[in-house]
């Protein structure tokens, strides 16, 4: 007798969710600014991390994030050169 496996679209939503996302290599990065999570993938810090910087604006120079519907969006011209990166 079969047993069929039940497959729920919850149990799908937060396996998708807890997937890893691949960015590109930020040198192949050319939008002009980036969310907080791509930011907080490429400085190897915490995405609240950011946040929190934005909040008490102490974002190093040239990282003054804009305000998008709540949305932080950070420039990327500023990461790049943070993060020594040259492109």
């Amino acid at each position: 007798m079969e047993n069929p496996t039940a497959f729920s679209p919850a149990k799908s939503a937060a396996l998708a969710q807890n997937a890893p996302t691949n960015y590109p290599p930020l040198e192949q990065v050319t939008k002009p600014n980036l969310t907080t999570a791509e930011l907080a993938y490429y400085s190897n810090m915490a995405e609240q991390t950011w946040r929190v910087k934005a909040c008490y604006e102490t974002f190093p120079d040239g990282m003054r994030p804009l305000r998008v519907c709540g949305k932080l969006a950070w420039p990327t011209a500023g990461a790049k050169r943070l993060l020594g990166v040259t492109a």
